[in-house]
């Protein structure tokens, strides 16, 4: 492999082993308890309207100190409070306590749901999220400082769920991945790809499951035809694709899955392809609990390309609000080495590397 990887190899190795050797083992255990603070105080403001001295935090379990007006509130507290990331119990104010789930039932049917069963693949070229990215194209014929925009969302519309961390929901993606070069007088558009997809997605506990059947077509931008000698691609297909993740000890995720194209133009365009990859999120924090270390790695093939790996490499900090606790803004170290996600350049090779932002909703 080429030297650029294995420098980035290399740094994602380091800061993976940061993330454990960072801080100390007690400055650890205070930053876990503000950040779970943090979020248990805006969720008892934002859903129960309680004030933020109603919770206390030792060592990861959580006690709440205000009396409800009812059993069945104290119990919807419980829970919500259970299901708070790093929570090892939670404590009610007449020193009832709770381990694992709390007793109650969940709501069985909800309604646009605020959260994802399926988290964001971090390192996947193509999750449908919202970023920018500069990215160096290492001895490419007609690219080399490129911009990357990405706009698109993840929307479950109802999730069913039958007990604890187990659920099942229907919804959709959608996206818009683009490039641009930024050597160019106007940096110009070079690629657009126009990403939409049904999903569906399981969770069980720590393992989760993702369905989608989705349509991609790309486009070449006017101004870059018109400067180089391109011939476009009529490319546009219609794809199911299946990826199961499993939550391991210490902040890892590994997950794997496959796709096949189930319409296609060109006509000739060949239809399975795989993926895998692993992830780590740090289990502990920094600056009072709201920087993680995180890193990914993922890889793809495709029978169209010879089942060649497409490598994609991310590492970098992740930063989270204790009041807006569902968005995730990451700032990553980026490299690639494979045949081109961009849909017009499918099956030509680049390798590059970049620093983006990305914003995550999960």
């Amino acid at each position: 492999m080429r030297q650029a990887f294995w420098a980035m190899a290399a740094a994602v190795t380091i800061w993976v082993v940061s993330g454990f050797g960072v801080v100390s083992q007690a400055q650890e255990a205070d930053d876990q308890d503000e950040f779970i603070r943090g979020y248990a105080s805006a969720v008892l403001a934002s859903e129960f309207e309680l004030p933020p001295e109603c919770v206390h935090v030792r060592q990861a379990v959580v006690q709440l100190l205000c009396e409800p007006e009812t059993d069945v509130q104290l119990r919807r507290m419980l829970t919500r409070l259970q299901s708070i990331p790093g929570v090892q119990g939670v404590v009610g104010p007449t020193g009832q306590a709770t381990t694992g789930q709390a007793s109650e039932e969940p709501e069985r049917v909800v309604f646009l749901p605020d959260d994802m069963l399926f988290k964001p693949l971090i390192a996947d070229p193509r999750w449908p999220h919202f970023s920018a990215s500069y990215q160096r194209y290492l001895e490419d014929e007609d690219l080399r400082h490129v911009g990357s925009a990405t706009f698109g969302e993840t929307f479950p519309f109802v999730r069913f769920t039958w007990a604890p961390q187990h659920a099942i929901d229907a919804g959709l993606q959608a996206a818009v991945f683009s490039i641009f070069d930024l050597a160019s007088e106007s940096s110009d558009l070079v690629n657009a790809d126009y990403w939409v997809a049904a999903t569906t997605a399981l969770r069980l506990n720590g393992f989760s499951a993702l369905g989608r059947l989705y349509h991609q077509s790309s486009h070449l931008g006017d101004e870059f035809l018109l400067r180089n000698e391109v011939e476009r691609v009529n490319l546009s297909y219609e794809a199911l694709e299946a990826i199961l993740s499993q939550n391991l000890p210490l902040g890892l995720r590994v997950y794997g899955g496959g796709e096949f194209i189930v319409h296609r133009e060109p006509d000739d365009l060949k239809r399975w392809s795989a993926q895998g990859g692993l992830e780590f999120r740090s289990p502990w924090t920094m600056a009072n609990g709201t920087m993680r270390p995180v890193a990914g790695l993922d890889l793809q093939s495709s029978q169209e390309n010879g089942w060649g790996p497409n490598l994609s490499l991310r590492a970098g900090v992740q930063l989270e609000d204790q009041v807006f606790v569902s968005r995730k803004l990451q700032i990553l170290l980026e490299y690639f080495d494979g045949n081109s996600p961009n849909g017009q350049f499918y099956d030509r090779d680049i390798q590059y590397i970049g620093l983006g932002l990305h914003l995550q909703y999960d």
